[in-house]
């Protein structure tokens, strides 16, 4: 049972992380270029600072893994995931289709889970074995009934992030859904949440990428995991399939692995 101060602190790192980023959102930002050449600013480091400070504060004994900061601890009981803005690229154009994703890890798996838009207001709280909470103008957590692939809006960031073993299940999948959208990064995993969206499929996905998104979609209804149906852990190989109906998932994993 995940307890309350847990919840509260990540919903509190979620705040210190947007009082961050939403002052420099739409303002002029020295961009640099990390390794992987995807940009890296000012907010995401001292956002992340941010939410760090306040987990050793309150949790000593955590440990946390983060995109900018690198991993402190990572085989304690309890790990922190941090992606303190995931969709950087949507950030520095000005779009508001990025979030802030803040995970907690209980011996490897993914326990509660936070989406933050800080711009926008709204936040998605999943907690395992409850039901994912919404926070914004309009909608609830729910994932919507879709059985089939055919009748399914899929969604992906890029067709640019998958490599070339990977783009063949991805376009198998893409001919049979009804219709595809681009972008959007970690929020087009809430809209799945907020059934909108039917599925989503995506490679090269870090654990920072996907920690937080499985409370909030399973505790909507939906499923995610590996692009064999298998159970998400730290070890995972980054291919990443969210279902809303999980009476989706088997198709969607014959069409993604050609089985």
């Amino acid at each position: 049972m995940i307890r309350y101060p847990f919840i509260t602190a990540a919903e509190d790192a979620a705040d210190a992380a947007g009082a961050v980023i939403r002052p420099l959102f739409r303002s002029p930002l020295l961009v640099e270029a990390k390794g992987d050449a995807s940009p890296v600013t000012r907010a995401d480091r001292e956002a992340e600072e941010a939410i760090r400070a306040l987990i050793a504060d309150r949790f000593p004994d955590h440990g946390v893994i983060g995109e900018e900061h690198g991993a402190d601890r990572p085989d304690a009981e309890w790990v922190w995931v941090v992606d303190p803005i995931d969709g950087t690229r949507a950030f520095v154009t000005g779009r508001p289709l990025f979030g802030s994703l803040i995970g907690l890890l209980h011996r490897g798996e993914p326990v509660l889970g936070i989406i933050d838009q800080p711009v926008t207001g709204e936040r998605w709280v999943g907690v395992k074995g409850r039901k994912t909470r919404f926070r914004g103008p309009a909608g609830t957590a729910a994932c919507r009934p879709c059985a089939t692939v055919a009748e399914a809006e899929l969604s992906c960031t890029s067709p640019d992030m998958f490599t070339p073993e990977d783009r063949p299940g991805f376009e198998r999948l893409r001919a049979a859904a009804r219709r595809v959208t681009w972008g959007g990064d970690c929020y087009a995993y809430g809209l799945v949440a907020l059934g909108l969206v039917d599925i989503v499929a995506e490679s090269t996905m870090k654990i920072w990428d996907w920690a937080a998104l499985v409370p909030v979609i399973e505790g909507a209804g939906g499923r995610v995991t590996g692009w064999k149906g298998e159970t998400l852990t730290p070890e995972a190989d980054g291919r990443i399939l969210a279902v809303g109906d999980p009476a989706m998932l088997d198709e969607a994993v014959r069409l993604l692995t050609d089985r």
